[in-house]
């Protein structure tokens, strides 16, 4: 029997908040998670994203993976997370160069 596709879900990536000394000015809450935090989760997230999908490549290629589409799936989540990461990226260099360029 083939399995239904499961969606995506963004349950472990929280939105980015204030650092604790910004969210003081600002009168936000003590319990803010950094940027740099947020970005770190994400990170790993596509770490593991990638071994799953090399660890399904591995059970294809000795036979042991269940279904083919097991490592489709696990194939298309990791590029689609790099593909993510590497877009999130530009936009945020693309921001700096902007910043970068003002007339102060």
């Amino acid at each position: 029997m083939i399995n239904s596709i499961q969606p995506i879900t963004t349950g472990s990536i929280e939105p980015a908040r204030l650092s604790p000394r910004l969210a003081e000015t600002a009168g936000a809450s003590d319990e803010s998670t950094s940027f740099a935090s947020t970005v770190g989760g994400a990170l790993d997230q596509l770490a593991a994203a990638d071994n799953r999908a090399a660890g399904a490549a591995e059970a294809a290629a000795t036979g042991d993976i269940a279904s083919v589409g097991e490592y489709m799936i696990a194939a298309t989540e990791a590029q689609l997370a790099a593909e993510l990461t590497v877009a999130v990226r530009n936009r945020a260099v693309e921001a700096f160069n902007d910043i970068m360029r003002m007339q102060v």
